[in-house]
């Protein structure tokens, strides 16, 4: 008995670890692949709320890590339905906790925001694509849904899982492929 365990767990293992970047389930678009196939998984991880499960995410950098001076994807499969606007709004609320306080700019980029995030359901991808000294591109599923030509807001947006002071410091670990 305690041998069929043991292979039972090791096969469990062994298919785990085959599954490769496909085990977070937050592939890159395909369009997006197409166009920038040096792209590679950094890490990935879940996010949680008081235990429930909001969105996995996943890294994509043409390094092993990721800095600001070069392009970068996030994408996030969400698990749950949310309004484009809801996204905004917490967005906008993550980067003022970062210590962005000018109030013109938090509003202009939360219309930004609300006017490219479309509404998701569970399942749904959302994935940023960090364009260094240009802005940020977002793409819904597989399209392209819309770009924030604003350098600024992009750092500021990604600094929500990049920055030290993430509101989920285990996450950012596991996104930069520390954890």
């Amino acid at each position: 008995m305690l041998r069929y365990s043991s292979l039972a767990v090791t096969a469990s293992l062994l298919c785990v670890l085959a599954a490769g970047p496909a085990r977070a389930g937050v592939d890159l678009p395909g369009t997006l692949q197409q166009s920038a196939p040096d792209l590679r998984l950094v890490g990935s991880g879940k996010m949680t709320w008081f235990g429930l499960h909001i969105y996995d995410v996943a890294l994509w950098a043409s390094g092993r890590s990721v800095d600001f001076s070069q392009a970068f994807a996030l994408a996030i499969r969400y698990s749950r339905d949310f309004g484009g606007d809801r996204i905004a709004q917490r967005s906008v609320a993550e980067i003022e906790r970062l210590g962005y306080r000018d109030e013109a700019k938090l509003a202009r980029w939360g219309r930004e925001m609300a006017r490219v995030f479309p509404d998701v359901s569970a399942g749904d991808k959302l994935t940023g694509v960090y364009l260094p000294g240009e802005g940020a591109q977002f793409y819904y599923q597989d399209r392209m849904v819309g770009t924030i030509a604003d350098a600024e807001f992009a750092r500021a947006f990604f600094s929500i899982w990049l920055d030290p002071r993430t509101r989920d410091p285990r996450l950012r670990e596991r996104l930069i492929g520390q954890g």
